[in-house]
């Protein structure tokens, strides 16, 4: 019996590779897994050796425990989960960047915000009918929509003007009703773009709903992912570090299955307050009683805003469901998607070969 173990374990040594596996289910169908090859073969082989002698022996507990991917609903959620990923990642992608830029959006404005300053001392200062004539010459299929004098005599006064949907806003010296630029730097225009973006998807109210759907599944997948770490009691410790030497396959396994374990709670967060900032009926009364301080506090947690430390850190920590879409979505062209993509290639390679052959027999005959 040993020599048949050391014989069958040799041949599940030289047969493995690093890397997500797959499950052959029958000659035309292949399962995802999403495992490693070797820790797939391992456990395979072990199960092939002892299924007999503990079919009716475990619990559903302790498949589980010791053995989790032979569960049912372990490999249904993993369906959602993958196709929920595949779903969602761009989104995943993009939210994720956009949230990490704007968590020190408050410092970057007033770094760099404009600091324009007038000549006190070059006349009258023009009331506020005289500056929208001003700024109506200069932009002619404009309107004027409002006029803020500045609080300083060397301030710009600030100018905001319509145009259907579209909106402008203008300094102009209130001396000489010259156009002084735009309201803001390049950095705030960028990061309202990215606020829009993180907040409405630049579509307004319909961006905020499918934004708050978005946000629902990124708290799906964060339950399923959960769920779906678990590999066992003999395994577990493997699954919450990296190997850095490994082959890429294998690190890019390791870094979904790290992050997802040690930045569980930040996701999670993150996908709840998404849904209280898009859907905020759904929390019930009892949260609106408290409705500004709740709104304040969630909105220091979901960017971090607490001191410099936990800015940094949810900077940090904001890119790493982006990275795990990308890591995911590698996993499943590895192992799925190019596989399929080489099959018909090969098909005509051989086709190719056997026409080339037949003319050779052919110019022969």
């Amino acid at each position: 019996m040993n020599a048949i173990l050391k014989t069958g374990w040799a041949a599940v040594k030289q047969r493995t590779r690093a890397g997500p596996a797959l499950r052959k289910v029958s000659r035309s169908q292949t399962v995802y897994t999403g495992e490693p090859a070797h820790t797939r073969a391992a456990e395979s082989f072990e199960f092939e050796m002892s299924a007999q002698a503990t079919a009716g022996e475990m619990t559903s507990w302790q498949q589980w425990v010791q053995r989790p991917q032979r569960l049912w609903i372990r490999r249904a959620f993993f369906q959602i989960h993958l196709w929920a990923g595949i779903g969602v990642g761009i989104y995943v992608v993009a939210i994720s960047i956009s949230g990490s830029a704007l968590v020190f959006r408050h410092e970057l404005t007033r770094s760099f915000s404009r600091k324009v300053v007038v000549l006190a001392d070059s006349g009258r200062r023009m009331s506020v009918e005289e500056l929208t004539e001003h700024a109506q010459r200069a932009y002619p299929t404009y309107e004027v929509d409002n006029v803020r004098e500045a609080e300083t005599p060397d301030g710009p006064d600030y100018v905001v003007l319509e145009r259907a949907h579209k909106r402008i806003e203008r300094l102009f010296d209130p001396y000489t009703g010259a156009d002084l630029g735009n309201a803001h730097s390049a950095v705030e225009r960028t990061l309202t773009w990215l606020a829009d973006l993180h907040d409405n998807l630049l579509g307004g109210r319909t961006g905020r709903y499918v934004n708050g759907i978005g946000s629902c599944l990124v708290t799906l997948l964060s339950l399923t992912g959960a769920i779906l770490w678990w590999p066992g009691i003999k395994n577990w410790r493997r699954s919450t570090t990296v190997s850095w030497k490994a082959h890429f396959p294998r690190l890019n396994w390791d870094l979904h299955s790290a992050m997802g374990f040690w930045c569980w709670l930040f996701v999670m967060m993150w996908g709840i307050s998404g849904i209280y900032f898009c859907f905020p009926a759904l929390f019930g009364p009892s949260v609106h009683l408290f409705a500004g301080l709740f709104l304040s506090w969630i909105a220091q947690l979901h960017f971090g805003r607490f001191n410099a430390l936990t800015e940094s850190l949810w900077t940090l920590f904001g890119l790493v469901p982006g990275i795990s879409a990308v890591t995911g979505a590698l996993m499943w062209w590895n192992r799925v998607l190019r596989k399929k993509f080489r099959r018909p290639y090969r098909q005509a390679e051989g086709a190719s070969a056997a026409n080339s052959e037949n003319s050779l027999l052919t110019i022969r005959d």
